[in-house]
């Protein structure tokens, strides 16, 4: 018997056609070129104020746990339909995303004037005995200007008795390089990251995250077009004076309360360098199934 979906489950009125997804990539698999190469690009004078940009690039690192469900994020037709419903709301700026949900949305037509980051290195697996051996099996910088994207993503979780780190740390600095040299943003996610038992914890205080925050901008030839994108952690101030970078925040996983993680976004928005929001999960699965009335919430934090 299949367990009742409660607030995941998504009003059938935000289901995009997905069967016509499925025809098209069978059939003409050319229109994915097509409706990334013709659809409205973002207007860059936008990166002047606060952005919102809408974060889904979990599952393909086998991330798919979301509000307190282990596989929430497991349904593709259900998050395409989230993040679709969640891309329309007013004040909603861009998205990140692997090339398979990029491609959807495209087609879909969700992605029309927004920005739109690739995520580049996802093979780190939860759980797996590489999981810091984060390699670049996603977008890379050249596939990234191809499908005229604005940037790309990485993941950089640094942990210092893990052998995978070096690996990880040069092939960070050549994706920096790559997309520095094609005047793409170069978005970095840098944590201080250490294995507790068969899981990789990242520790979020203002000591850890200023040590990997200095590291992630020191890499690559320049970091004319690096951000960085961070954790809310106490002390936030104290942390982020460890850069002059643009900086965006990430959510988390969510599932907590609800009011106080809205209440620490709208404190750290006050700082200078972060530029904005860059959240999924906390967003895309709340616990009463709103999702539009939570995206509007976290775009209302920015009062702009």
């Amino acid at each position: 018997m299949t367990a009742d979906p409660g607030p995941l489950a998504l009003a059938a009125r935000h289901r995009p056609d997905l069967a016509r997804l499925t025809e098209l990539r069978a059939t003409n698999p050319g229109a994915v070129a097509e409706a990334l190469l013709l659809r409205p690009r973002f207007d860059r004078a936008a990166l002047a104020r606060p952005l919102f940009v809408l974060a889904a690039d979990h599952p393909a690192r086998g991330a798919l746990a979301a509000g307190g469900h282990p596989t929430a994020m497991g349904d593709r037709h259900e998050l395409l339909g989230r993040c679709v419903e969640a891309l329309a709301r007013p004040g909603v700026d861009g998205f990140l995303g692997t090339a398979d949900l990029v491609e959807d949305l495209a087609l879909l037509g969700a992605l029309d004037g927004k920005l739109v980051l690739g995520s580049m290195n996802r093979g780190g697996l939860p759980g797996a005995a590489f999981e810091l051996d984060d390699r670049f099996t996603g977008y890379d910088a050249r596939g990234i200007a191809e499908a005229g994207l604005d940037g790309g993503k990485l993941l950089l979780r640094l942990d210092p008795g893990d052998h995978g780190t070096a690996a990880t740390l040069e092939s960070a600095a050549h994706a920096v390089d790559q997309l520095n040299e094609r005047g793409l943003i170069a978005m970095v996610e840098p944590f201080s990251s250490r294995r507790e038992g068969d899981r990789v914890v990242n520790r979020l205080t203002a000591d850890d995250q200023m040590w990997a925050n200095n590291i992630a901008q020191g890499l690559g030839r320049t970091t004319a077009h690096t951000w960085l994108k961070v954790p809310v952690v106490e002390d936030m101030e104290r942390m982020m004076a460890s850069t002059t970078l643009p900086a965006m925040l990430l959510g988390g996983e969510g599932g907590g309360d609800r009011d106080a993680l809205f209440a620490s976004w709208r404190r750290a928005l006050r700082i200078p360098q972060i530029r904005g929001l860059m959240i999924g999960r906390t967003l895309l699965y709340p616990p009463d199934g709103d999702v539009a009335g939570a995206i509007d919430t976290a775009v209302s934090l920015l009062e702009r």
